[in-house]
């Protein structure tokens, strides 16, 4: 499995602001309407109940929302650089700039866990958060992140 696999360019955005964790979902949940076909409002509401069984903010300024959605054929993704960090309630009390969300099928098992590990893998990297941070341009963002060599799951 691989980022590129996951995230279609038109899913990366870079945005100014977010005013909240709620606004930041309706976004996600737009996006994957957008490039997905999925159901913005579904998306939303996941990405609600799931963050209610504990927060998705990793730490050091990342955040993983993730949900599983019934009529999905595989795992899709969509990242969002915030320009100016909020607070997203993350374990390590720090403000969110980088944000990557998971859509899985219902009855993904084992290819959500992986790809929420690739992820997880991918945005533990100091050098590819660095990167992110330093760029604004969303096609920049998607090259990064899914040419690193680090992206690979077994």
């Amino acid at each position: 499995m691989e980022l590129s696999s996951i995230l279609m360019p038109s899913a990366v955005k870079v945005v100014s602001t977010v005013s909240s964790k709620k606004r930041l979902f309706q976004d996600l949940g737009d996006i994957a309407m957008d490039c997905y076909g999925i159901d913005g409002g579904e998306a939303f509401s996941a990405l609600q109940q799931r963050e209610t069984l504990g927060p998705t903010g990793v730490g050091r300024g990342v955040a993983l929302p993730h949900a599983r959605l019934h009529g999905l054929d595989s795992v899709v993704g969509c990242f969002i650089r915030v320009e100016t960090p909020f607070d997203f309630d993350a374990v390590d009390k720090q403000s969110v700039d980088l944000v990557f969300a998971l859509f899985a099928p219902e009855g993904s098992g084992v290819d959500h866990l992986k790809a929420l590990a690739l992820v997880s893998r991918t945005m533990r990297d100091s050098t590819i958060c660095a990167k992110l941070r330093a760029n604004a341009d969303a096609n920049t963002l998607h090259a990064l992140l899914t040419d690193s060599l680090s992206n690979k799951a077994a």
